[in-house]
């Protein structure tokens, strides 16, 4: 979520419904078309058609998408274009990308109906609305089973256990300074060990032979063993940075469905991911993009994102379905970090730990 690239990547070419836009399109949000709303997003938006047009049934609107590559991409974008922004809402901000869209008045504030059913710890800028929380993940690191089981090894559990002779080799995660999980990757190993100490922490890691790449399709659906998309590519990586929400991805679209996931979820490697939407401080259909915005946290829409996006609910009450929760692990004490914190620090990390990792 990012981030964002999200575990739907992994589906994106088995079928699953992306929309580029609903409805005829005879106008644009961005434009003017007051019939017309326009959602810019990172490139994991889903949405089941059903649901959608619900929604544009229920409001008078059209729905159109444009998606902007992954989180932070789409957060630049919408920076350097917000006099004349290319739609009303921006959806798939993180809390790790929060403070530079707020920092930049990339939005106006706007309270969402039904927010007093949103979690307060979600709510990370309650005092001005200029952002809603919509859905949370875990980036944690994702272990192939059938590779320990095959090798007679625990899998890792833990941070520390990372840098553990037994898993030498054995880890990919994605670049810091380019991937939305990379950077939460990183953020979680500074929420472990502190300001003073994550470079050394990092420093073990790179000796014990962790691999780098670009991105996170690269990451699982390549180098790692244990993904549909890793065992067809050969990766032979059985540790990969993902999601916690990744072991059900791999149960809902394999044919046929095992009983259980094939992957599993190192729980003392999570760090807390919550993504936003706001609306646009130019937007050229505020009422529109009020509208999607209660939308987004709407029961039907909350209970919809589970086996679309592959994200967790965060209005209180809204139901999962059991292939989701009966393949998600528990993720009890998630590592996180305040924004202000990730906005003072995130730039200098990703420097330090560029120079430190990749050269």
């Amino acid at each position: 979520m990012s981030i964002t690239k999200k575990a739907t990547v992994l589906v994106a070419g088995l079928g699953l419904v992306t929309l580029s836009a609903c409805g005829s399109s005879s106008g644009d949000g961005a434009s003017g078309d007051t019939k017309t709303v326009t959602l810019v997003s990172h490139d994991s938006w889903a949405v089941s058609k059903s649901v959608i047009a619900a929604f544009e049934k229920q409001s008078g609107y059209r729905v159109k998408v444009l998606e902007d590559g992954d989180a932070g991409q789409a957060v630049n974008k919408a920076i350097l274009t917000k006099d004349n922004p290319q739609g009303d809402v921006l959806f798939g901000v993180d809390n790790t990308l929060l403070s530079r869209a707020l920092d930049n008045g990339l939005f106006q504030p706007y309270e969402a109906k039904g927010l007093d059913r949103v979690d307060e710890r979600f709510q990370l800028d309650a005092e001005q609305h200029r952002v809603t929380p919509v859905d949370y993940g875990d980036i944690c690191v994702n272990y192939d089973k059938a590779y320990f089981s095959e090798h007679e090894i625990d899998p890792p559990a833990s941070f520390a256990d990372l840098t553990e002779p037994a898993y030498k080799d054995l880890l990919v995660t994605e670049n810091a300074g380019t991937s939305s999980p990379g950077l939460g990757f990183l953020l979680g190993t500074a929420a472990a060990y502190g300001d003073d100490n994550w470079q050394g922490y990092w420093k073990k890691l790179k000796a014990n032979g962790v691999k780098v790449v670009d991105g996170w399709e690269q990451a699982y659906n390549e180098e790692f063993s244990g993904s549909a998309g890793g065992k067809k590519a050969g990766g032979d990586r059985p540790l990969v940075v993902s999601y916690a929400s990744s072991p059900p991805v791999e149960v809902v679209y394999a044919d046929p469905q095992p009983k259980t996931a094939p992957t599993g979820v190192a729980t003392g490697t999570c760090f807390r991911q919550t993504e936003f939407a706001g609306l646009l401080s130019n937007a050229k259909n505020p009422e529109g993009g009020k509208a999607l915005i209660d939308f987004l946290i709407s029961e039907k829409f909350q209970e919809d994102m589970p086996l679309n996006m592959f994200v967790n609910p965060v209005v209180d009450g809204a139901e999962l379905p059991a292939v989701y929760t009966d393949n998600m692990p528990d993720v009890t004490d998630p590592r996180t970090m305040a924004p202000a914190k990730i906005a003072e620090h995130r730039d200098d990390w990703v420097k330090s730990w560029t120079s430190l990792v990749l050269k």
